[in-house]
C-alpha cells in the first residue's frame, strides 16, 4: 500500500477543475492507497495573509473535500498549522536548502513579479515547506500539476542531499502520481488557461444553478464558423473541453456535429453546457450546505485528522533529530 499525500491551499472554495483534476480521482485512490489530505493554510500566507478570511477559507475547503467524497474514515484529512512538526521540519530542511536553487524557481520568480512590495522568506522557502509537507510521512506518491512538478523535484533533490549528508537512506523519494491517466485540465470559461479563483473564471462546486447559468452566459464566443469542419478558435473549443467531462457522448457528439456543419447556435451550447454542469455540483451543493453547518462533525474531522497525522509525523521528526545529532542532557 503506498503512502499518498496531497494538499488544497486554503485560499476560496474548490472548483470544476479541482473536481475533475484531482477530487474525483482522490476518492478513488482512498480506497487502495494511504492518503494524507490536508488543507494548506500555512502556505496561503505566502500571499494572502488575511486574518479574517484564513479561518474560512479553511473551512470551504475542508467541507469541500468532505462534500466532494473524500472519506475521513479512509483517508487522513487535517489542517497544515495543526501539525506542528511540519513546520519543524521545514526549519531543519531550510538549514540544506541554498539562496540560489530557491531563488531560481519559476513560482518564485513569478510571485515575486506578481506581489513585488510582498516577496518574503516564505515565498523563496515555499518548495522548502513543501517538501516538508510530504517528508514527514515519507509519501511515496504525490498527486501534482504541471506548475507543482519542479516543486516535487525540489522535494526529491532535498531528501537525496538529507540522506547523502548525514549518510542515511532515511527519506524516500517520492513520484508523481497522475492516476495512470492524462491529467485534465479544465480551462475558464474567459478563453484563457486554465479554471482558477485568481482568474476569475471558475465555476465553484458550491454555486447555485443561477449562478451557474449566469456564468456560462458570458463565456467567451463569436460569431460561429464559417467553414465547415474548420477548427474551433481556443476559447470555443475551451467549452467543448467542458462539455466532454459534464455530458454524455451523444450530446457532445450533437454539439461537434453542429458545429462541424455551421449549424452551432451558441445559445443552445451555453444552455446545454449549464444544465449538465448543474447535474454534477448539485448533489455535491448539498452535501456542502448540509456539512458546513455541522460545526461539530467539522471539529471531530480536523481533531481526529490532526491526532492520526501525528503518528506518523513525530516518528519522522524524533528520527530527523536524532539523525542530525540533536540529543537531551
Amino acid at each position: 500500500m503506498d503512502i499518498v499525500l496531497s494538499g488544497i491551499r486554503s485560499t476560496g472554495k474548490l472548483h470544476l477543475g479541482n473536481y475533475y483534476g484531482a477530487l474525483q480521482n482522490f476518492t478513488r485512490m482512498q480506497e487502495n492507497n494511504k492518503c494524507y489530505f490536508f488543507i494548506a493554510d500555512i502556505h496561503s500566507l505566502t500571499t494572502h495573509p488575511d486574518p479574517k478570511l484564513l479561518h474560512e477559507n479553511v473551512k470551504n475547503v475542508l467541507v469541500d473535500y468532505l462534500a466532494a467524497g473524500i472519506d475521513p474514515e479512509k483517508s487522513v484529512i487535517y489542517v497544515q498549522s495543526d501539525l506542528i512538526e511540519t513546520t519543524e521540519l521545514y526549519l531543519y530542511l531550510n538549514m540544506h536548502a541554498y539562496l540560489g536553487e530557491l531563488s531560481k524557481t519559476s513560482s518564485f520568480k513569478e510571485k515575486a513579479r506578481k506581489q513585488p512590495d510582498n516577496v518574503n522568506a516564505g515565498l523563496l522557502t515555499y518548495p522548502t515547506l513543501m517538501a516538508a509537507d510530504i517528508l514527514i510521512h515519507n509519501a511515496d506518491k504525490v498527486p501534482v500539476g504541471k506548475d507543482q512538478e519542479q516543486h516535487l523535484e525540489m522535494t526529491r533533490r532535498f531528501a537525496r542531499r538529507f540522506n547523502h549528508f548525514y549518510d542515511v537512506e532515511y527519506f524516500k523519494e517520492p513520484v508523481a502520481y497522475n492516476f495512470g491517466n492524462e491529467l485534465v485540465k479544465i480551462p475558464g470559461l474567459d478563453g484563457s488557461g486554465k479554471m482558477g479563483k485568481s482568474e476569475g473564471n471558475a465555476i465553484y462546486l458550491a454555486d447555485t444553478p443561477k449562478e451557474i447559468e449566469k456564468k456560462v452566459k458570458r463565456a467567451l464566443t463569436d460569431s460561429g464558423p464559417t467553414e465547415q469542419n474548420s477548427v474551433k478558435p481556443d476559447y470555443i473549443e475551451n467549452l467543448y473541453t467542458i462539455l466532454k467531462v459534464v455530458s454524455t457522448p451523444d450530446v457532445v457528439k450533437h454539439y461537434e456535429d453542429k458545429w462541424n456543419t455551421c449549424e452551432i447556435r451558441y445559445g443552445d451550447l451555453k444552455k446545454q453546457l449549464a444544465e449538465d454542469i448543474i447535474k454534477v455540483t448539485s448533489p455535491i451543493r448539498e452535501r456542502i450546505l448540509e456539512i458546513e453547518r455541522d460545526n461539530e462533525y467539522l471539529k471531530k474531522v480536523t481533531l481526529e485528522g490532526a491526532e492520526k497525522a501525528r503518528e506518523s509525523a513525530s516518528k519522522t521528526v524524533n528520527d530527523v533529530r536524532e539523525i542530525m545529532g540533536f540529543k537531551k542532557f
